[in-house]
């Protein structure tokens, strides 16, 4: 959501802060807040003037409005009295008109003496248009209809107040002393407001006096997705619940997770005992699931509101739901509990992935599910759903859960019905056919469930027509990389039988111009790529429509500069989270240029036959069922995405089908109306009845009343309005889409469907009823002669993508590699089965993921620290080694750090380095094969052969190196046998009984000991551990820590400035042959 409020407390804080005003504002940071944890003598420490102030006023600071009527300010105390009012109230039960709630957090402020005629009222709110400036000259307690009695100034989006504005149009019954003050004030308050962006601040009252301005009750809103532009002013802002409902910890850790994610993630506890929990995709039919629940009968045992949307990953998916399992398993209900896990058509969600989280969630609490009697009840569509319902109902079978499992052959909301017992649960539900059936079909079409159109009798509409925004010409430019969903408008246009792709081009700054490959039916085809929307523009001139990707950051400028090209005349905006100041200032630039908007927030929108934004629709077996290829009669207009797209079905199912449906998005001010749209509609002749889904908050619905009364709208409009569950809640309930809160009486659901009824469109009783309406006003509008059923035409087949082909398990193919070692798919990278997370929790350090990356062992803690010990006394030996030397010499010659590196790194062999395996291996064999020292020794030298590992350039057995007696003290107190290296050390004997420097070297030494710890760590077998010698993993050691000291060469190389290396002539012996005269 965007519009959340604040407490009292921190409102003040951003006032006192930031203002820039001439007025002297007192009491500057004069508060102080107490809580059950607050020590009075540490808080008036840390407040000194709560001794020096003689009088205080105390109250709570937990969203409570007209605290001064309920009795809950205590005025003119000392600081005792305060004590004693706040112990008197701290923790105790208290009603606010239908809130229950518990008192707990208290604000101290100064009391200041005035008189009735020093208090003013002044509250800033936004509104589509402007914001609006409320000011009354009698403030307080008393101040009464606001609404009624104040004076009210419009500052239209991107304007500036003046004081000479202010001074006009709010204070002509302000006495002349107290004006300069004031316009002085509210101008800075207004500035205030609009830089932190606030979208509601009320003061009542504001105090005037000779000393200054009071600021003395305060009650404020801000735009919590600024929090990317506001951070360094507002800090880490605390959002308190509405007072009644208590902030879990629940509660917090989806907002954690929704926060760090893409998709989006919500979770209300409303009830926790309650038996009724629900588990819902999908911002709009979040609130359709919690209606209904309520409509039956069941809002005292609603235990939550909560939505999961946005393609979430599986992990993702999984942390929601165990969090939810977790709440329904605390607490045993006498009648058992029920977990509704629903939602609408998903248009891009793969539902079976989202379902391999909730499944594995299921399958790690089936104890306790059985233990509550949990039943559970699924019904969902879209993309590969058929998959993730089976999967849903195998883990029903094997873990002996009742799980009754429903596509969308069955009503969005009846399992709500079946749940709570008020209608049956069907045996053997009917299924829709799977994915595969409708593309790879290329028979018979698809069953229709009611006659249709012949796409002859339809008439398509001019571009240039003014109610239409899309024709089957429409030409767009998609801004974002967002392949799949070009792929998913370019299969669109192929079943409808378009002439050419809908997409012109692409708009990506990220990279160079370029061309992306797609394809159209069978063959494929390059769509231009743009780093520039200039570029774009220039070459596309047919193109009018934008389809904006944008993440909400770039949303608002790549938005404002597509305007600034007067070619386009519609942009649907993808992006959820977009600032409504931002919005606003879209939607006026917008208004100007005559530009349609559609979004923020939304998934888009879509004309059957002609042309789709994105992914509107779904996959392309929805777009089949649906019957979204040809236009029917029926245009719908809808705020949520995921709704719009049941919308598809239910009409699909009731009607001929769609003619055109568009999602405004679910923001405060979207940037077109429903009646923007219906009116359109009322315009468009192919167009025979209309369909709206409202929901609560806001008053556009309202016009469509006043349009049906003026006679403006004559078409049939059937209408339903989501969120009545809204005024059955004892306390605020914050919907999934930003906008869906209701301000007052009349932005309630009821009002609204009340209204709409009054007005005269056709209203159901429920959104259970919605399909049966739109199917009562169809089935007249075909006996009266308005319709002409016609016979189905069949759309061309589409070839099946390979990956999703794949993804439904119709075709399999040998994977290109294979890796056992680390799997980066998941919600976590994970080592050889190992979370990273337990990586560092365990502490294994660097030897331990060498460990797991190499070996597939979690290897013991002294292995661990020998092979870093092994990494460390590797990691260089000085610069004149043939490594150190390639690498110096490679970076003076103005190489970089790979090329120096690998220079280096390509030295390493049998002479240099590569002694581990070889080492290891002959001394191994010797072992094994039982040969005594002095045989092995006289073997090799028979052979001509140098024993591998022994033998040093400056250290011998009187000059010892430090390295080895190092790792020798180590291995001797922490493996539990050597035998190996006992063995290598009796040949040192006797090498060194020849020649001093025929010493055992830190080579041969790690080879030898690394194969005492493979074979006596106890995590490997006899065949495992040579098996690891064998194929080269021991001079992985010497590569890895070697590379440490390559790389120092480098930077020291290039921190020295050396320049290009020379070798000088006279190390270098020129032996030339003579000179041959014929």
């Amino acid at each position: 959501m965007s519009a959340k409020a604040i407490s009292e407390q921190t409102g003040k804080e951003f006032l006192y802060k930031y203002i820039c005003t001439a007025a002297a504002v007192q009491n500057r940071f004069r508060y102080a807040n107490v809580t059950t944890e607050t020590d009075w003598e540490r808080l008036t420490q840390e407040h000194p003037w709560l001794l020096t102030e003689v009088r205080l006023v105390v109250k709570p600071d937990q969203l409570i409005k007209r605290r001064g009527k309920l009795g809950l300010v205590g005025i003119n105390l000392d600081l005792p009295g305060v004590q004693d009012w706040v112990k008197s109230r701290l923790m105790k039960e208290t009603m606010v008109a239908k809130a229950k709630g518990v008192l707990k957090n208290f604000l101290i402020e100064p009391f200041v003496e005035h008189a009735q005629s020093d208090e003013f009222y002044v509250c800033v709110y936004a509104a589509r248009e402007g914001d609006y400036i409320l000011f009354h000259h009698e403030g307080g307690v008393e101040v009464g209809d606001v609404d009624a009695k104040a004076e009210r100034l419009l500052v239209p989006v991107d304007d500036k107040l003046s004081e000479e504005q202010v001074t006009e149009k709010l204070l002509a019954h302000v006495s002349e002393e107290k004006k300069g003050v004031l316009a002085s004030f509210i101008v800075g308050l207004f500035n205030l407001y609009e830089d932190l962006y606030f979208t509601y601040l009320e003061i009542n009252p504001l105090v005037v006096t000779g000393d200054g301005v009071y600021v003395l009750d305060m009650a404020a809103k801000i735009d919590a997705t600024a929090d990317y532009i506001c951070k360094a002013k507002w800090g880490d802002v605390e959002f308190p619940p509405p007072f009644g409902r208590e902030a879990y910890p629940e509660e917090a850790y989806i907002a954690d997770l929704d926060a760090k994610s893409g998709a989006s993630l919500k979770l209300t506890l409303l009830n926790p005992r309650g038996r009724i929990w629900t588990m819902v995709a999908g911002g709009g039919a979040s609130v359709v699931y919690s209606d209904t629940i309520c409509d039956l009968g069941g809002v005292d045992e609603l235990a939550n509101y909560g939505e999961y949307s946005g393609a979430p990953s599986e992990q993702q998916t999984y942390d929601y739901a165990k969090t939810i399992l977790s709440l329904i398993t605390r607490e045993k209900h006498p009648q058992g509990k029920v977990l509704i896990i629903g939602g609408s058509i998903a248009n891009f969600t793969n539902v079976a992935a989202t379902f391999k989280g909730i499944v594995r969630a299921i399958k790690d609490y089936q104890g306790p599910l059985k233990e509550h009697e949990v039943t559970i009840f699924v019904r969902r569509g879209g993309p590969n759903y058929q998959e993730g319902l089976r999967v849903m109902g195998e883990v029903g079978k094997t873990t002996g859960i009742p799980i009754h499992v429903f596509g969308t052959e069955t009503h969005m909301t009846a399992i709500v019905g079946m749940a709570m017992g008020h209608r049956p649960i069907p045996n053997q539900p009917p299924m829709d056919a799977h994915t595969a059936n409708f593309l790879l079909n290329a028979g018979s079409p698809p069953s229709s469930p009611a006659p249709l159109l012949l796409l002859a009798h339809i008439h398509f509409l001019s571009p240039l027509f003014a109610t239409t925004l899309f024709s089957r010409h429409t030409k767009s430019i998609v801004w974002g990389m967002q392949t799949r969903a070009v792929q998913g408008m370019l299969d669109f246009d192929y079943v409808c039988s378009r002439d050419e792709p809908s997409v012109a081009a692409m708009v990506y700054p990220f990279t160079g111009d370029h061309k992306q490959k797609f394809y159209w039916g069978h063959k494929e085809i390059l769509v231009p790529v743009y780093k520039s929307m200039d570029d774009a523009m220039k070459k596309h001139s047919d193109v009018d429509v934008l389809i904006s990707f944008a993440s909400l950051r770039s949303a608002f400028d790549s938005t404002m500069e597509t305007m600034q090209h007067p070619q386009i005349r519609t942009i649907a905006i993808i992006a959820e989270g977009i600032p409504e100041a931002q919005t606003r200032k879209i939607i006026k630039t917008a208004d100007e240029k005559g530009v349609t908007i559609i979004g923020p927030a939304t998934v888009g929108g879509i004309k059957p036959g002609c042309f789709k934004i994105g992914n509107t629709g779904g996959m392309l077996d929805n777009i089949l069922a649906s019957k979204l290829y040809r236009p029917g009669s029926v245009a719908y207009v809808s705020r949520s995405g995921g709704m719009s797209n049941e919308l598809n079905n239910i009409i699909s199912r009731t009607t001929d089908g769609v003619y055109e449906g568009v999602a405004i998005g679910g923001d405060r001010y979207p940037g077109s109306t429903f009646m923007d749209h219906v009116l359109r509609y009322q315009d468009t002749p192919g167009v025979q009845m209309i369909v709206v889904l409202g929901e609560i908050g806001g008053t556009e619905e309202y016009r469509i009343c006043q349009g049906i009364g003026e006679g403006r709208i004559t078409k049939p409009v059937v209408c339903w309005c989501i969120g009545t569950c809204a005024t059955m809640f004892t306390s605020e309930v914050q919907f999934g889409h930003a906008g869906a809160c209701a301000n007052q009486a009349s932005e309630t659901a009821v009002a609204k469907n009340q209204a709409l009824r009054d007005a005269g469109a056709y209203v159901p009783k429920s959104f259970d009823e919605l399909g049966d309406v739109i199917k009562t006003v169809y089935d007249g509008l075909v006996a009266n002669g308005t319709i002409v059923p016609a016979q189905e035409v069949p759309p061309p087949t589409v070839p099946m993508d390979y990956s999703w082909a794949r993804e439904l398990g119709l075709i399999r193919k040998p994977a290109s590699f294979m890796t056992s070692i680390c799997d980066e798919r998941g919600q976590e990278l994970i080592y050889a089965g190992m979370p990273i997370t337990e990586v560092f929790k365990e502490e294994m350090g660097l030897g331990g993921v060498l460990g797991l990356l190499w070996f597939q062992r979690r290897l013991p803690r002294y292995a661990c620290q020998f092979i870093e010990m092994c990494l460390m006394v590797t990691a260089d030996h000085g610069p004149a080694v043939s490594g150190a030397h390639n690498t110096i010499v490679c970076a003076r010659a103005g190489k970089d750090l790979i090329s120096c590196l690998t220079s280096g790194l390509l030295t390493i062999g049998d002479r240099f380095g590569g002694a581990l395996d070889a080492a290891a291996k002959q001394f191994s064999k010797a072992f094994d094969s039982g040969m005594l020292p002095m045989e092995f020794v006289n073997k090799m030298k028979k052979d001509g052969k140098l024993i591998m590992g022994i033998g040093h350039r400056v250290k011998s057995i009187n000059n010892p190196d430090m390295r080895v007696q190092i790792l020798k003290d180590f291995v001797k107190q922490n493996f539990p046998a050597s035998q190996m290296l006992d063995y290598a050390l009796n040949v040192e004997k006797i090498t060194t009984s020849k020649k001093p420097n025929l010493i055992l070297n830190v080579d041969g030494f790690i080879g030898v000991a690394f194969v005492d710890l493979l074979r006596t760590c106890g995590g490997f077998t006899r065949d495992e551990a040579d098996e690891f010698v064998e194929i080269g993993s021991l001079n992985g050691i010497f590569v890895l820590g070697r590379s440490m000291g390559f790389i120092g060469h480098y930077l020291d190389q290039k921190r020295l400035k050396q320049g290009l290396y020379r070798h000088p002539w006279d190390d270098i012996s020129y032996v030339l042959p003579e000179h041959m005269s014929m």
